[in-house]
Order: structure tokens, then sequence, then C-alpha cells
């Protein structure tokens, strides 16, 4: 049944918005006169279940956040959970969200439920939103008539990849910062107090010392060209963009990024942190490991990582274990082979990869924080060795003029 978004005036005036299903525009009118209601505007929610709901949505649509989607996760697992039917399930969820793009997200996938499609199909009505990932898994969970402990765990899942995220993010915020205040100082400097300050010494005709002409001489540079540099910078860096989606080209860059001084390890780290905590809920959640393998493998950034999946992925395919496959090539860390291969031996393959991502998860951190402690003091060292020559520059024509006063 279309599910539909109308706006209603009731008998005293005041204006009402909400989401109905009904089986046309007419007939949820109707309905919303049978309440007492004075429809303004109805609307289909479309579901676009001729195919297009497939396409995907221009970059600046809305889309449902990350916090948002562990969210709904997170109450759609406890109210399955405490045995209320899917389709009530999903109702509460509906008359509970405050943003109008969720309450129709909620209500197109309400619609395709109460139809008779799987809530996997529905979900996959909205790729921009719902990851194959989280369809997959949700799948599996209707397979194996757990779908509340598979949303829960999926919930676990989201909420720890987004507090990863989180870290990371806020590690390097500072020194993101350093940064463009240190280039703003410096142009604004250059463009603005050098020539100001140097060009009264320059009327004196006298001879000015050799950092302050060439300090001055980067000042014109600076105001003259600055802005060709800018557009050069942004030409070459659209190019290399261009360069990189020539996969040979694309594969060589990943392959030193893994090798790359300092930030190599940290790469590792992330795309086997990713790797293993993907792998670990979609077998945990009774994924085939050949499909929980090409899931955990999409998720990987790298694409030299993700090609030694895929040849893994073949491997196992043929009977190779899961830790032998791995360990043809030498991207993912030593631990990450030893931990599949018990897990293989024991029988609890999910939990080791578990204990895995968490490890990796600990060293990602630990890694990002490093990184940021380094960069730190190299910005603003960086910064005030700038800032001392240009103060030199601005200063030594002041000591010379001292200097012949006495």
């Amino acid at each position: 049944m279309p599910a539909f978004r109308y706006e209603a005036i009731d008998s005293h005036g005041t204006s009402s918005t909400g989401v109905l299903n009904a089986d046309s525009a007419r007939a949820a009118r109707s309905d919303l006169r049978a309440q007492g209601l004075v429809p303004v505007s109805v609307e289909a929610i479309h579901n676009n279940a001729d195919g297009s709901a497939r396409q995907r949505r221009s970059f600046f649509s809305e889309r449902l956040s990350s916090v948002e989607l562990a969210l709904f996760t997170r109450q759609l697992a406890s109210l399955l959970d405490a045995g209320l039917p899917l389709e009530q399930s999903l109702t509460a969820l509906l008359e509970q969200s405050e943003r109008s793009f969720i309450r129709d997200i909620i209500a197109s996938v309400r619609s395709e439920v109460m139809a008779g499609a799987a809530l996997s199909d529905a979900l996959k009505q909205h790729p921009d939103d719902f990851a194959d990932i989280y369809c997959a898994l949700v799948a599996s969970g209707e397979q194996i008539g757990h779908l509340a402990r598979v949303l829960s765990r999926l919930a676990d899942y989201i909420e720890r990849r987004n507090a990863l995220v989180q870290k990371v993010k806020l590690a390097f915020t500072y020194p993101a910062i350093v940064t463009v205040v240190a280039f703003a100082i410096v142009i604004f400097l250059l463009t603005y107090v050098v020539p100001q300050i140097v060009s009264v010494f320059a009327n004196t005709k006298q001879k000015l010392p050799l950092l302050t002409v060439l300090m001055l001489a980067v000042s014109d540079f600076v105001r003259v060209y600055g802005w060709l540099v800018a557009l050069l910078g942004v030409a070459a860096f659209s190019v290399w963009r261009l360069a990189l989606k020539n996969p040979e080209i694309k594969m060589r860059w990943h392959q030193w990024l893994l090798t790359a001084p300092v930030y190599g390890k940290f790469e590792r780290s992330l795309n086997t942190s990713r790797f293993a905590s993907t792998l670990a809920i979609t077998t945990g959640s009774g994924v085939p490991i050949l499909r929980a393998l090409q899931t955990s493998r999409e998720t990987l950034s790298n694409v030299a990582m993700r090609a030694q999946v895929e040849d893994a992925t073949a491997s196992v395919r043929e009977g190779v274990s899961l830790a032998r496959a791995l360990s043809a090539h030498k991207y993912f860390p030593p631990m990450l082979i030893h931990m599949i291969r018990a897990g293989e031996v024991t029988g609890e393959l999910p939990a080791m990869l578990e204990r895995a991502s968490n490890a990796q998860e600990q060293d990602l951190e630990r890694r990002a924080l490093t990184i940021a402690g380094l960069l730190e003091p190299v910005l603003i060292l960086a910064m005030g060795a700038v800032v001392l020559l240009i103060v030199l520059a601005v200063l030594m024509p002041i000591i010379e003029i001292n200097q012949l006063v006495r």
C-alpha cells in the first residue's frame, strides 16, 4: 500500500503534518476527512518499485547520517526484541521520528513491508541510506529467524565504527586548524605587513639587507601571482584525481601508501579494522563465508588490500583455509592471520575476528594520536620559523639605520 505525506488543518485551525497509508491520493484525502481534518496537500512517497530506486541521489541530497542509522537500528532491534511485530515497530519509529526525511524513509519501508516484501528488500529501495552490507545482514537475520539479535549486533557495529571515526577526526582537527591559521597569518604578513613596513626603507634609497630583499621579492610574487599558484594547485589536484581513475596508477599508489613512512601502518590498521569488524559481524550473523568475504571486501578503501581479499576469496572457494589464503600476501598484519587461523581451528571464527578487530581499532587510535602528536610541533615550529624570517627581514633595516645614526 503506498505511503502519502500530508498536511492538514483541524477544526480549530491548527496545522498538522504526517504520513499515512492509502490506496491512492484520493483515498488518503478521504481518510483525513474521516478524521475531521481538512487536507491541504497530499503527496505520494515514491518507492520506485520499478527499479529506479536503485539510482543514486545527487551529492547534495539529504541522506541518513551514520548516527541516525545507528539510532534507527538500535530502536528497531529493541522493539522487535520486546515482541512487537515488524509492522508495529516501524509504525512506532515513524511516529517518534522528528526529521521529515527519516519519516519518509520509514514510511516507504513500512509500505513495502505491509505489501508483503521482506524488510531487507524494502531497505534495498534506499541504497544511499542502507548499504549493501546492511541489507545483507538484515536478510541473514530474516533467514535464520533472529532479526532482532542481528539488528542489535549491527547497531553495535555501527556505533563502534562511528566512535572510531570520531576519535580519528578529533585527533586531526587541531593540526588542521593550526595549518589553516598558519597559512592565513603568513599570507597576511607577506601581502600586507611586509610591503607596508619595508617600503619606508626602500624610499630612503638605503641598501637593504639580502634577507629583506628576498622577502620583498617573495611578497611581490605572492601578491601578483598568488592566485595563479592557487589555481595551479587546484589544477594539479584535479589532474591527480583524474589519474587515480586509472586502475594501474591507483593500484601502485595504494601499494605505496601501505609502505609509506609513518602513514603506511595507519593505512594498514584502518583497512584491517574495517575488514575484521565487517567479517566478524557477517560470519557471526550466519552469512556464508564467501558472501561475507565479498561484503567485507567492499568496505576496504585500499584497492591493493581489496585485490588481496578477492584473491583470497577465490582460494577459499577452491577449499583453501582463509588464514592461508590471506597470508599469501603481506598486506594484512600477522596478528590478524594468527587470530583467523585460531578461529578456524577452534570453530570460533567470529569471536576471534571480533578480538582482532578490537585490537586493530586500538592500534588505529594509537597511531592516529601519534601522527597528530608529531604534526602539532612540526607545524608550530615551521610557522615559527617563517614568522621569524619575516620579522628579521623587517627588523634588519631598522638595526642598520640605528647603527648609521650612532
